[in-house]
């Protein structure tokens, strides 16, 4: 298979098994999943007392691993970074906000810090969660030198062009 079509398929880079999203399983596992089933797991098993409690948090934990990466994955599912990053490289210049000359590296953290917020949103529009966008941005830019003020319009876009995409995304904003 070509280098393109293998980019194209979002296919895991060590099994080539399509559709593959090791960050969105990664983040599911360690987020939810973990957490929940220990907690389940530590009250199913407080009825056999202290030794109990912590056999079920370590089984539950276990349990709530793979089904929070399940669930992850699920939600990384929803979009293509590969296919979002072609079409932001390709439309990107065409955007108000970009500067003229800019490169299209220098959005591309935003674009994807919408796109991916979007998919953890449960539908919500970007309006109502911008607040909550801004105060991740630090952290979500990585080597990006953009400030919050420069980069919230392109992760408003990344972030609408993936819930026109989205059939049950029903609240999206209206694009500009």
């Amino acid at each position: 298979m070509s280098n393109t079509k293998q980019k194209s398929a979002n296919r895991d880079p060590i099994s080539g098994a399509p559709g593959t999203h090791p960050v969105g399983t990664g983040v599911g596992a360690a987020t939810g999943g973990i957490a929940a089933g220990a907690a389940a797991g530590a009250a199913v098993g407080t009825v056999a007392g202290p030794i109990g409690t912590v056999a079920g948090a370590v089984a539950g934990a276990a349990v709530g691993a793979v089904a929070g990466g399940m669930a992850g994955k699920a939600i990384a599912e929803k979009v293509n970074p590969t296919a979002e990053h072609a079409y932001w490289r390709t439309n990107y210049a065409t955007r108000s906000y970009v500067t003229a000359g800019a490169s299209y590296d220098e959005y591309a953290p935003a674009y994807q810090y919408g796109w991916e917020s979007h998919a953890k949103s449960q539908g919500k529009p970007f309006a109502d969660v911008a607040t909550g966008l801004e105060r991740g941005w630090e952290k979500a830019r990585g080597e990006s030198k953009m400030v919050w003020n420069k980069a919230k319009d392109a992760a408003r876009d990344g972030w609408e062009h993936v819930a026109h995409q989205d059939p049950s995304c029903c609240k999206a904003t209206s694009r500009k």
